[in-house]
């Protein structure tokens, strides 16, 4: 589903992602792990065409992003790989000023859709995500996981076929954090295909079907959560897992 082949990405002089592969399969959960710097975020936002980058490729179905790809130029292109490719960002940045139904059905109907549809289609996701009380709610009156999770059912109105989480969990509190967790174990479970950088590592563990450590700008070992957290072999590795073992 999506292919990435020898990724580079600079700002400025500082090449943030030096050459990394990776591919995602159609109802793989890929969890991205590793200490802060490692070109993590980068990268998420390589795939779906918010950063531009420097060397390689992504391929995304038949669509295709590399180093010459223009937000002007290409608009029609990067508007295809956004439909297929979601993302979650760490702030849920919904739009204030319009209800959690508004929030969903916004994009979908700018692009096209029968306005009926997707409000019942959203309706659904909603009580999907526990939250089919919150209709007309506004954004400031939900809690942290509450708004998170409307931002996952926003995502998901859009019907895309793989998901990006960018650390989804990294502003709330612990049991807020349980709450989204949660609905991606559950979407997982339902097959949606998911890239998730996270520093949850239970759900690296316990729901991905691989585990990438990212450090230095490299994807510095991948295999399975029983490979990675029992049997790693890289020292960065190591150190990381020791340094989160005994914080």
């Amino acid at each position: 589903m999506i292919t990435v082949e020898n990724l580079v990405k600079r700002h400025g002089n500082n090449e943030v992602i030096k050459g990394i592969s990776f591919t995602c399969q159609k109802g793989e959960v890929d969890a991205i792990i590793g200490p802060s710097g490692g070109g993590k975020s980068t990268f998420l936002r390589c795939l779906n065409g918010l950063e531009p980058f420097q060397g390689g490729r992504v391929t995304i179905g038949e669509h295709v992003l590399t180093p010459d790809t223009d937000a002007n130029r290409d608009a029609k292109l990067l508007q295809a790989v956004r439909r297929k490719v979601g993302f979650v960002f760490q702030q849920f940045n919904l739009f204030p000023h319009l209800t959690v139904m508004q929030n969903l059905i916004e994009a979908p109907v700018v692009l096209g859709e029968n306005a009926d549809s997707v409000r019942a289609r959203a309706s659904k996701l909603l009580e999907r995500v526990g939250l089919d009380k919150k209709h007309d709610a506004w954004p400031r009156d939900l809690s942290g996981g509450q708004q998170q999770r409307v931002a996952i059912a926003r995502t998901l109105v859009m019907q895309p076929e793989v998901i990006l989480f960018d650390e989804p969990t990294s502003a709330l509190d612990p049991v807020m954090a349980l709450e989204v967790l949660k609905v991606m174990e559950d979407l997982a479970n339902d097959g949606q295909s998911m890239i998730v950088v996270t520093h949850s590592m239970h759900f690296a563990k316990e729901v991905a079907d691989r585990v990438h450590v990212f450090a230095g700008g490299h994807d510095v070992e991948v295999g399975t959560p029983d490979d990675v957290f029992g049997k790693p072999k890289h020292e960065t590795t190591k150190a990381f897992l020791s340094a989160i073992a005994s914080g």
